[in-house]
């Protein structure tokens, strides 16, 4: 479930201001920085935190789907059981309860979804602007120009396609400035310069999944 819920997740559209620090020292040399955010979020107990909130609801939503499934492939079955000697009057009431049960869990399912990409998207807003924020401030005590995002999205082609060294790797310095030790957090590689597949705990550019308890199927009037 952790993998179909965050492998959702993240809208990273909330930031509409560039991940840059606009002060260097007069005079000085241009300094770009750069990190990823999605790795940064991943790594903040917040994260965490928001994962589980989006299982909770996810599950009561697959819940209450689940129960109107079962009410109307019960009723489909004792249709099938009974309707030969339905009065055609008796018989076109079934159908159509049936028909108005199947269209009722179709649109449960649409509004689950908007649902949790609703709350997801609440969620991850307070995660953004704190991420936002010590980016800025580790741009300006750093004296970067620019500290840009290595990761643009799901599906999308990194910003930063090579960097010759570590230097001005930023995300060690944002990781501390969010309370987070660097040294302390599992990493396969280092985030900036190698543009991985998303974490389990990663929120992603798309939405959360569709209840996932909720049968494929609706019943289907005989």
């Amino acid at each position: 479930m952790k993998q179909k819920l965050m492998a959702i997740m993240v809208v990273m559209t909330i930031i509409t201001t560039p991940l840059l620090a606009q002060t260097t020292p007069a005079g000085g040399p241009t300094k770009i920085g750069y990190t990823n955010v999605d790795y940064i979020i991943s790594k903040l107990p917040e994260a965490k935190v928001m994962q589980n909130q989006l299982e909770v609801t996810k599950a009561q939503l697959d819940k209450a789907i689940g129960e109107t499934y079962k009410e109307a492939q019960e009723k489909y079955e004792a249709y099938q059981k009974n309707g030969a000697n339905m009065t055609d009057v008796i018989r076109a009431d079934k159908e159509k309860e049936l028909q108005n049960l199947s269209t009722r869990i179709e649109e449960m399912r649409n509004n689950a979804q908007t649902s949790l990409q609703t709350k997801q998207q609440q969620l991850l807003e307070p995660i953004l602007t704190k991420v936002n924020n010590a980016i800025q401030e580790v741009g300006k005590e750093s004296g970067f120009l620019y500290i840009l995002n290595m990761d643009a999205g799901a599906g999308t082609t990194p910003i930063i396609l090579f960097a010759a060294s570590e230097e001005n790797n930023a995300t060690n310095l944002i990781l501390r400035k969010l309370g987070v030790d660097p040294d302390k957090v599992e990493a396969a590689a280092p985030a900036a310069t190698t543009p991985a597949a998303k974490s389990a705990t990663t929120p992603a550019t798309k939405p959360a999944t569709t209840p996932a308890t909720t049968p494929a199927t609706t019943p289907k009037k005989k």
